[in-house]
């Protein structure tokens, strides 16, 4: 329990502290003061939003620190708000907080929501620089200082705050301001500032962005929700990318412009690729050294890469986007380090055209996580499936001065029933028809017997295709099923009329944004897992196993295995969401019940094997 000292010292608004909670607070007011990190295993409803900002709030305001609260669903922004609302409410404190999303999502310009990221940010810096931005006009004086009517706005915004993003955006639309500004502006003196995880963990984002908000890393609490998705956020943003296809639009681009050299250097980084791809059936590893000596058998790599960035500059000036640029980013890129990362070449056949792709990948998101946690105040990281944390702590760099906790979940054990099938399996080899056929059978007879809701999750849409057909022909209820071309508006229709029904299935993919990113507390009575999610066995996994093998000896565990156990106890959480729900969470797939996966399940879940699944399922729900 919390001391009645420490209980008095930190901003909790509610009546009461959980037991579990109680623990959490401590341990996280702790390492903050004692500038530590720490990374927390807390399972739905311990009410890890404010057990984290209760104490971090209160040593923030004590030792003038800033807190960075990360997450990568807009969903939780709005929690933390609400949360520092109530905060603000009950305690009569006065604290700024700036919630701030990706600057696409904010802007007011007309057609912007179609625009790929990196086209976005070349054409509103285009706007800002010649002056034909109104909305920036109107915020931010030549000197970077805010115009008179952005500071009414920021006070105004100050008064009713803590505000959601919607809010600055609502704000920026009745002045005629910049959202992203006005957001960036309040951020300059906040306590809390909430926003995605590449403000921080992008080296290039970070510095401009604390640079703007006159901010030091050394002096800000990190707090980092969902931490499960970091390794592989983390590894996205420090791959490069280019293609045949690339160069050739790069080519068109440097003839429109009169570029004559900057076309020929492209012709020999072309030849360069197809002779490498030659080589090759689908996919393999390729060499730093063999890219670049065949263009250096032409022409100096390094003046190569030069002249495409000079080119690439200008045309990038002219028309906000180049793949000229692009090309000599890559380029740049291909000679950086070998540990850490890897080089892979692929080749297709797409619309009858030979495609050679290549990949200067990230392996190993510490070398950017590292410099983060070595230079922030403090660090917590939080997850409801973060186990082992020590393979969270070994993936993302930590040395020293690290705390591992692992808490319970508050929901009475006996009203969740994790059970395991072993009569199944979706591994490749031994796909086939009358393999579907019989994982529909147990899903189809599983949903038909239990009243209320029940999800299914899929490792890929294809799978989930081949088994739906069989599935709709044994089951009895309606049948909802996540499509890959859906957009956002249309999952929340469906969603929507999913959580209308009382006897229905909804069916998704394990990776999906059905599989994590949703709250249906009362709704679902039971969950089933169809398979692992494992990852497919490409070039990429192979040497992300290789990596972890020779760094950590647990190349498989952590390069292949815990991912996918990962994202199925994702799946799982869809079912238990309050202290009254009751469900039962389902893995279909005898791999399941091997040692190897088998250990990987979380202590405290009490896990049953039985192939009679139907005398389990009777006994779990008569009792209630």
């Amino acid at each position: 329990m919390i001391s009645e000292e420490l209980q008095k010292e930190i901003y909790f608004p509610y009546s009461k502290v959980r037991d579990i909670q109680s623990d959490m607070i401590s341990d996280v007011y702790n390492a903050i003061k004692d500038k530590r990190h720490i990374i927390m295993h807390a399972p739905t409803g311990i009410g890890k939003t404010i057990a984290v900002l209760a104490p971090a709030l209160s040593l923030a305001m004590k030792n003038n620190l800033t807190i960075f609260f990360l997450t990568s669903r807009q969903t939780q922004h709005k929690i933390v708000i609400d949360t520092l609302k109530q905060i603000k409410q009950k305690f009569n404190i006065d604290f700024d907080c700036a919630d701030i999303i990706g600057k696409k999502w904010m802007c007011l310009q007309n057609g912007v929501e179609a625009m790929p990221a990196s086209l976005f940010h070349e054409y509103c810096k285009s706007l800002r620089d010649e002056g034909n931005c109104e909305f920036y006009l109107n915020t931010r004086k030549p000197n970077m200082q805010p115009t008179v009517g952005a500071k009414q706005a920021i006070e105004e915004l100050k008064i009713i705050g803590p505000c959601h993003a919607n809010e600055f955006i609502e704000n920026g639309k009745k002045r005629k301001m910049c959202p992203y500004e006005l957001a960036a502006l309040t951020a300059a003196n906040a306590k809390v500032i909430i926003a995605d995880y590449y403000y921080i963990f992008s080296h290039t984002i970070r510095q401009s962005f604390l640079l703007k908000i006159k901010k030091e890393l050394e002096n800000i609490i990190l707090i980092v929700d969902e931490v499960h998705n970091l390794p592989k956020r983390i590894r996205e943003l420090l791959t490069q990318k280019t293609s045949s296809l690339i160069i050739e639009n790069a080519k068109k681009e440097a003839k429109k412009y009169g570029y004559g050299e900057t076309a020929e250097n492209l012709d020999i980084v072309e030849n360069a690729l197809f002779e490498l791809g030659r080589e090759i059936e689908n996919e393999d590893v390729a060499s730093k050294n063999d890219f670049v000596d065949l263009i250096s058998k032409s022409k100096n790599y390094d003046d190569v890469v030069a002249e495409l960035l000079f080119a690439g500059e200008d045309i990038r000036d002219r028309q906000q986007k180049s793949f000229v640029f692009s090309i000599a980013k890559f380029l740049e890129a291909w000679i950086g380090p070998d540990i850490g990362f890897g080089r892979i070449l692929s080749r297709e056949i797409s619309d009858k055209k030979l495609k050679i792709s290549m990949s200067y990948r990230c392996l190993d998101p510490s070398i950017a996580a590292k410099e983060v946690i070595g230079k922030s105040y403090s660090t917590v990281l939080m997850s409801g499936t973060l186990t082992p944390t020590e393979m969270y702590r070994d993936i993302l760099g930590f040395k020293e001065n690290v705390l591992e906790k692992e808490y319970k979940s508050p929901f009475p054990r006996k009203n969740r029933l994790n059970l395991v099938i072993p009569k199944t399996t979706t591994k490749f080899v031994e796909r086939s028809h009358r393999q579907f056929e019989e994982i529909a059978f147990i899903c189809g007879d599983i949903a038909d017997s239990i009243e209320g809701n029940i999800a299914v999750f899929f490792p890929s849409y294809d799978l989930m295709a081949n088994i739906a057909g069989y599935f709709r022909q044994k089951c009895q209820k309606q049948v909802f099923i996540e499509k890959q071309n859906h957009s956002k508006k249309e999952k929340e229709e469906l969603l929507a009329s999913f959580k209308s029904h009382k006897e229905a299935v909804l069916m998704g993919i394990s990776t999906g944004s059905f599989g994590e990113g949703i709250d249906m507390p009362g709704v679902l009575k039971a969950v089933i897992i169809v398979g692992l999610p494992l990852e497919k066995p490409d070039v990429e996994k192979r040497l992300l196993i290789e990596y972890y093998d020779d760094k950590f000896g647990k190349g498989f565990e952590y390069g292949y295995v815990l991912p996918a156990i990962t994202k199925c106890l994702q799946n799982a959480g869809r079912c238990i969401r309050s202290e009254t729900d009751k469900g039962a969470i389902i893995f279909l797939d005898e791999r399941y019940a091997w040692r190897n996966y088998y250990q990987c399940f979380p202590e405290d879940w009490d896990m049953e094997v039985s192939l009679d699944y139907g005398s389990v399922l009777r006994e779990f729900f008569g009792k209630f």
